[in-house]
């Protein structure tokens, strides 16, 4: 057995607009819709993030994404209009704590020391 990709999902109640808020956090629009309900962002040929349909389980995922510029990430939210705190210094990097609207956490990583 060989796992050769992966997929965080968030779990959201309303897809319009965890569409539109996925949509400005990742600076495109989704880049496949495979199932009524599912949409998807592939950030990588390994990796991506999947957004679900599901009112009764919103709200309760978590995910958390390491950024090699984490100070250009914040930039980008800036522009976007998505409200975020600033980065807190971790122990071995700096992090940086959002919710979309459903109250789903995503946890961004950068290392220490700016990018």
């Amino acid at each position: 057995m060989a796992i050769t990709r992966i997929l965080a999902q968030m779990t959201v109640a309303d897809l319009t607009v965890a569409t539109q808020w996925y949509s400005r956090l990742f600076g495109r629009e989704p880049d496949a819709r495979p199932m009524e309900g599912l949409i998807e962002w592939h950030l990588a040929d390994a990796f991506g993030v999947q957004v679900w349909a599901e009112s009764d389980r919103a709200g309760r995922s978590t995910m958390v994404l390491d950024e090699s510029d984490l100070d250009a990430f914040v930039q980008g939210l800036d522009h976007a209009g998505i409200p975020h705190p600033e980065p807190q210094n971790a122990t071995t990097s700096r992090i940086l704590l959002l919710e979309d609207p459903d109250g789903n956490r995503i946890v961004i990583t950068g290392p220490l020391g700016g990018n």
